[in-house]
């Protein structure tokens, strides 16, 4: 475990986290590479699916950040987000992913320090938790179940 290196995909609004994001690169913050950054235009247009379709694809952990509540570039699409995580978070739980492997916050663009230390923590978290590999493990036995018919 100690090599483990988590993969984190993180969906960032383009107008606050994004920005954050690149001020911490621009202001040479030091943090782990661990994370690959998707650019959205506004975290209220993040779908259920683009998460859990981050975890099939091998993402160890997923994090979403955007604009602080009131702030946000399209008026409410922070807080429409906000509320899809309080029920996204029972269907996490419904499909045997730990609700731990998912981060959600609120970071503006002129917080980069905010930033490099989030992804330092969201890191170390993951590294704690251990690899994701449940994916695999369900598509391995929905394949062996096929086969048999």
């Amino acid at each position: 475990m100690a090599d483990f290196e988590p993969n984190i995909t993180a969906f960032v609004c383009t107008w606050c986290t994004y920005a954050g994001a690149d001020l911490a690169g621009t202001s040479r913050m030091k943090y782990p590479a661990n994370v690959r950054l998707i650019r959205v235009p506004c975290t209220g247009r993040i779908d259920a699916l683009f998460i859990l379709k981050a975890f099939e694809n091998g993402a160890d952990a997923v994090l979403v950040s955007g604009c602080h509540p009131g702030d946000c570039h399209y008026t409410s699409g922070n807080l429409h987000a906000r509320r899809r995580w309080t029920v996204f978070s029972e269907l996490l739980d419904f499909v045997g992913i730990d609700s731990g492997r998912v981060t959600f916050s609120w970071i503006s663009a002129a917080e980069g320090r905010k930033f490099a230390d989030l992804i330092t923590e969201v890191t170390a978290k993951v590294r704690a938790l251990g690899p994701f590999d449940s994916y695999r493990k369900m598509s391995a036995a929905a394949g062996e179940q096929s086969n048999a018919r």
